[in-house]
């Protein structure tokens, strides 16, 4: 049977997922650390060298008989991305990032453009956020002229890796859907959009080709030759970490809600075509299986609860204990997480806040809680938005590095008032990376099996990690959800004053 493996491209580290089709099981992880290279600006850089440099170690650390294995390689990578190249092929400027909010003005700008947020909308199915590819080119003409003189190609993270790996330049739409320049009703780039991004040149001749969820490519024999590998692997289209992850976690068909506690936070669930909301409330993407993944991200998670660990110097595992003895709504204290800004709602230039603090409640344990309350909240925020959509759910599929937080789990199924499943393989985009490479793999033999299929055989629950909500703790948190929703509110209109 197959060995397959999935490569997942994210904001602090490489991870490499190798599994065993026929035996169901995972034969190595393997991962490295990323810098990232911030400025007081909201910039947020990495190079795309650290990503290439990082990947090859994973894949050296394999053993050779495993490598040999491998069929197929699926690529995942945090969306957005801004990878510039030259006509040669070479990367031209370190890659600004999702999180990179520099560019928040660049967005209005492309937006007034074209029309307005709402026109935006209608164009191609979402406006211009912070963070979103499109506000990077803008800001790459006005502060590295010379880099968007010499620009010939953009690519997203995934793709760039893609790159490397067969020497070819494609993407495909889920994670084009983050650009803020495909149309999701078409899966077209949209002509009026690129216009507004920049009238004086032609950005599609800048972009590649779009192409299938199930497409492949041969791996490149140097490339192959370089890490071990055999000449007859196959890289699949790839894809965003979040379209990924929705594989992993088996998120493939309507009905269920994916929820990651990662860097960001982010939720979606699958749809049969592209759900795109008038408003803009979330974020109106394209899956990476032919479909749609309406999705709501926060640029604030476990950055927030990080933060906290960090500033109160908690060690490994205390912030669990600290939870775990205090109660829900941290005896009236509450926090706003936004130290990234925040992508929804829109607030690119807000910051974090602490409420209603009392010499009582100002204590490390409560700031703890209030920073995981809070991202808790602004992600129950956006359940609450697709709820009004008329979709439903009956459980919730956990991922990303907060979930290993038993606290969090639980907290998350009494804030939501659904059921918590954890997915048995934790690593949710590196397995869906490496799941869209095995059907994409069987594609190419001919096989027409759908990835639904393919996620009813492989994706396992971990029964041991779900979480069920406590009807009293449900009760205990709505007030104070309720508080953070009135001090939303009130942030939202001081921005829009101050706008």
């Amino acid at each position: 049977m197959s060995v397959v493996a999935g490569l997942d491209i994210g904001t602090q580290s490489v991870k490499l997922l190798v599994y065993d089709t026929g035996y169901r099981r995972t034969l190595a992880i393997r991962a490295r650390t990323l810098a990232l290279d911030e400025g007081h600006d909201g910039s947020r850089e990495q190079h795309p060298a650290w990503w290439i440099t990082a990947a090859a170690q994973c894949f050296a650390d394999l053993d050779a008989a495993v490598r040999t294995r491998i069929v197929a390689i699926g690529v995942s990578g945090q969306q957005h991305g801004f990878v510039p190249l030259d006509a040669a092929g070479e990367v031209l400027a370190p890659a600004k990032l999702w999180c990179d909010t520099s560019s928040w003005r660049e967005c209005d700008e492309i937006m007034a453009a074209a029309g307005g947020y709402r026109r935006c909308i209608a164009l191609a199915g979402n406006p211009i956020l912070a963070g979103y590819t499109a506000s990077k080119l803008p800001w790459t003409r006005k502060h590295r002229p010379d880099v968007y003189r010499r620009l010939a190609s953009i690519l997203l993270p995934h793709d760039y890796v893609n790159f490397w790996l067969t020497g070819e330049r494609w993407m495909e739409c889920g994670d084009a859907s983050g650009t803020g320049w495909l149309d999701v009703r078409t899966r077209r780039w949209s002509s009026a959009m690129l216009a507004a991004t920049d009238a004086d040149r032609d950005l599609s001749a800048c972009l590649p080709p779009l192409v299938d969820a199930h497409f492949s490519a041969p791996i490149a024999p140097a490339t192959a030759d370089a890490l071990g590998l055999s000449h007859e692997v196959r890289v699949s289209a790839g894809g965003g970490d979040n379209m990924m992850a929705a594989i992993g976690t088996g998120n493939v068909a309507p009905g269920i809600l994916s929820v990651s506690l990662g860097t960001s936070g982010t939720l979606f669930t699958s749809t049969e075509r592209p759900l795109v909301d008038d408003g803009g409330v979330w974020a109106a993407f394209c899956s990476s299986t032919g479909g749609g993944l309406p999705l709501i991200c926060t640029m604030n998670c476990t950055v927030a609860t990080g933060g906290v660990a960090e500033a109160f110097g908690l060690e490994a595992g205390e912030g669990d204990r600290l939870i775990e003895g205090t109660a829900p709504g941290a005896d009236g204290l509450s926090m706003l997480p936004f130290f990234n800004g925040e992508r929804t709602p829109d607030l690119p230039s807000a910051r974090a806040s602490l409420h209603g603090m009392s010499p009582d409640n100002f204590t490390r344990a409560h700031v703890y809680r209030a920073a995981m309350e809070g991202a808790t909240y602004a992600l129950r925020h956006g359940l609450d938005a697709l709820c009004r959509a008329g979709l439903t759910f009956q459980a919730i599929r956990l991922t990303g590095g907060g979930a290993n937080s038993a606290p969090w789990r639980q907290m998350v199924a009494d804030v939501f008032g659904l059921p918590v499943e954890m997915p048995a393989q934790t690593e949710g985009a590196a397995f869906g990376a490496a799941l869209q490479a095995l059907w994409a793999w069987r594609h190419h033999a001919g096989d027409a099996v759908g990835i639904e299929g393919i996620a009813r055989e492989h994706v396992a629950l971990d029964e041991s990690r779900a979480a069920r909500p406590d009807a009293g703790r449900v009760q205990s948190y709505r007030e104070p959800y309720q508080q953070f929703l009135e001090q939303l509110t009130v942030l939202q209109q001081a921005h829009a004053v101050s706008g």
